[in-house]
């Protein structure tokens, strides 16, 4: 997920992307501790797109404390 995407959106919104991207991260892990996940690289990028999500709704709660 595109950086420039995620920074349009709310707070309210991004918690449910962190919620979905959560989700998909524990399928994903039990998929590959089940040997059913034929592409791992989607772990790295769900790991990656959580960590943009919480990066972003922390930048968000920080600008709206100095307002």
């Amino acid at each position: 997920m595109k950086p420039n995407k995620l920074k349009k959106k709310n707070i309210s919104e991004l918690e449910k992307e962190l919620e979905s991207l959560s989700r998909a991260q524990f399928s994903l892990r039990m998929q590959y501790g089940t040997q059913q996940l034929t592409n791992t690289s989607q772990l790295k990028k769900t790991k990656r797109d959580i960590a943009r999500v919480r990066t972003i709704i922390k930048q968000l709660e920080i600008e709206s404390k100095l307002i």
